[in-house]
């Protein structure tokens, strides 16, 4: 690698890594400093019915946005907010059920202070992110998350880093926390989540399965040529024997079966029923399960189809195949 000319590479790699251990301490010191505050706006935002609403300016307005996003992401109702609008016509985003989240490292920033001063008009609870625990923000505030610093890592200790990163990394314990609080599964998860990797590594069974009526079930006295039937149609290879009253799962029939029954009955195979030449017990699981964890299963039990059952009563819903797990490229 070619590096510009009078670039101390030494130099370069010194300072870099002093700045990521500032703010690696720096954010073992805000860990410390958590106390009854956090917990409380944790509880309050987890009881709140309506949405989170995050504010801040410059540099607090980036880290704003993005907390408002990772929250959004886990479930809150959450959007940033940005305070100059806010002045000038967005104030009607905040609703008298929402929660504030104001970030604002000297806490005197006049348009975070102004949109705090609106929230509390409306009796909305906020909550401060500030590096000065005694300015007019924490002041206004009902929950003070202290984000204060040592010293930037900034040379002239005045660019926000440090300082930023601890509030990023508050924000980040707050979306951690409620989804712990409100039992967030990998389910739900996925709902939010729902394009690109991430999107198809969650992506849940009901959504890439073949549904029931796509399915050819037969009953368990269904003769030799109805089983055919039902295991060629739509070219899966394979047949649910279901309960005709319950629909409920009781054995299936793939073409594998078929030939074997071929060599054990011989020429007697045509007069065989369903309940002869099936399969009992046939691996199944739900539709709410990944995608993801029925591949695992199916890998492990050596199969390449797999039904889909309602959880309480065994009733069939649908059938997953490994062909169309592989064609989604979920692996």
């Amino acid at each position: 690698m070619q590096l510009a000319p009078n670039i101390p590479k030494e130099k370069v790699l010194t300072t870099a890594r002093n700045v990521l251990t500032l703010e690696a301490t720096s954010l073992n010191q805000g860990a410390e400093k958590l106390s009854d505050s956090f917990v409380a706006a944790v509880s309050t935002i987890a009881s709140r019915p309506g949405k989170v609403v995050v504010t801040g300016l410059g540099k607090s307005g980036h880290i704003a946005n993005k907390i408002a996003a990772t929250l959004a992401s886990t479930g809150v109702s959450a959007f940033f907010l940005h305070p100059s609008e806010a002045l000038h016509g967005d104030m009607g985003m905040l609703q008298s059920n929402d929660t504030l989240i104001a970030l604002a490292f000297g806490g005197e920033t006049f348009e975070v202070n102004e949109v705090a001063r609106y929230a509390r008009r409306l009796g909305i609870p906020i909550v401060a992110i500030t590096g000065n625990t005694a300015s007019q923000l924490a002041k206004l505030s009902d929950f003070v998350l202290d984000g204060s610093v040592d010293k930037e890592a900034c040379p002239l200790g005045l660019a926000p880093t440090t300082s930023s990163t601890l509030a990023l990394a508050l924000g980040d314990a707050l979306a951690v926390c409620l989804m712990e609080v409100k039992n967030i599964s990998t389910t739900e998860f996925a709902r939010w989540h729902p394009g690109g990797n991430l999107g198809k590594k969650l992506l849940t069974v009901r959504e890439v399965m073949i549904p029931l009526k796509n399915l050819k079930p037969v009953g368990l006295k269904a003769n030799f040529y109805e089983v055919i039937e039902a295991v060629t149609s739509g070219n899966l290879g394979i047949a649910p024997v279901v309960g005709i009253e319950d629909n409920v799962l009781l054995g299936c029939i793939t073409d594998g079966d078929l030939r074997r029954a071929f060599l054990k009955y011989k020429e007697n195979t045509i007069t065989k029923l369903s309940e002869d030449l099936m399969s009992r017990s046939p691996k199944s699981l739900a539709a709410d399960c990944l995608v993801l964890d029925a591949f695992n299963l199916m890998d492990l039990n050596k199969i390449t189809a797999i039904f889909v059952t309602h959880p309480t009563n065994n009733a069939l819903v649908g059938l997953l195949k490994m062909h169309d797990i592989l064609a989604a490229k979920i692996v």
